[in-house]
């Protein structure tokens, strides 16, 4: 990897890591509790004892930044989890095996893609309950149009290399082939798929947050907290800003990460 392209990589590395351990640390200590309410310092400005400031309930908003920590990683790794799960199993059975199998995943994938992913979620929410488990699902459903095909077109390449073919010809078997054979070497796309998926993950729960289907009160989500900052975009503007920040900053890491795998990728072949 050349060093001008390293730079964003390492930018995406050091971002990732700071949330993490913020995400981390939340689990053992936050500066006050993140759903003590204290009506007496609404709205106060960042400050020595609130360095992000106090929202509209006297809640300290660095705690909440930091527990919603929790729920933004929890959200992406599970929903990235079931993509690539129901993902690899489609995207490798219709690469793989071709034909009707590969004919029939398909067009089950294009009538999927056939409804904008958000509106897909919202729908499915609403026909459920918002909440927690339903967004991480939602999402997660969300994002396996995007596996399969990324998946289906590594397998399509690898099984006609020579590596695969002698495989066939000693009798292996297609789970050996598909495990051992192909899915090691289709790992690099599939890697920088889910990292690029963290983050629209994460932008995803954002969004039905902000529309009240994502996580639900009191329970802390950034896409949650800049729904309720937005009344006081003008009185205590550091509110938008800092949350804002804060969900640039995770999808700016992951999607720098992703680029910088893909980069490193390309200039190994």
């Amino acid at each position: 990897m050349k060093k001008s392209q390293s730079i964003p990589w390492r930018i995406g590395i050091v971002l990732v890591i700071c949330l993490m351990t913020m995400m981390i640390i939340s689990f053992f200590y936050t500066p006050f509790g993140p759903n003590e309410m204290n009506t007496g310092s609404r709205l106060e400005a960042p400050s020595f004892s609130h360095p992000f400031g106090t929202d509209n309930f006297g809640r300290d908003i660095l705690s909440r930044v930091m527990q919603g920590a929790q729920t933004a990683f929890l959200i992406g790794t599970s929903s990235v989890f079931i993509g690539l799960m129901f993902g690899f199993i489609l995207g490798a059975s219709a690469g793989y095996f071709g034909g009707w199998v590969d004919e029939i995943i398909m067009r089950f994938i294009d009538a999927m893609l056939a409804f904008p992913g958000i509106l897909l979620a919202i729908m499915l929410i609403s026909v459920f309950e918002p909440g927690l488990k339903n967004t991480i699902i939602a999402i997660g459903i969300m994002s396996v149009p995007g596996f399969t095909r990324i998946i289906r077109s590594s397998f399509i390449q690898y099984k006609t290399y020579d590596f695969v073919k002698a495989s066939v010809a000693k009798g292996a078997g297609a789970l050996r082939i598909i495990y051992h054979h192909i899915l090691p070497n289709a790992f690099s796309p599939i890697l920088v798929a889910a990292t690029l998926n963290f983050s629209g993950a994460i932008l995803g729960e954002s969004g039905l947050s902000y529309l009240g289907l994502g996580v639900q009160p009191p329970d802390p989500s950034w896409g949650r907290m800049l729904k309720e900052a937005q009344p006081f975009i003008v009185t205590a503007p550091w509110y938008v800003i800092i949350v804002g920040v804060i969900i640039t900053m995770m999808v700016l890491g992951f999607n720098l990460l992703g680029d910088g795998i893909r980069d490193k990728q390309d200039t190994k072949a």
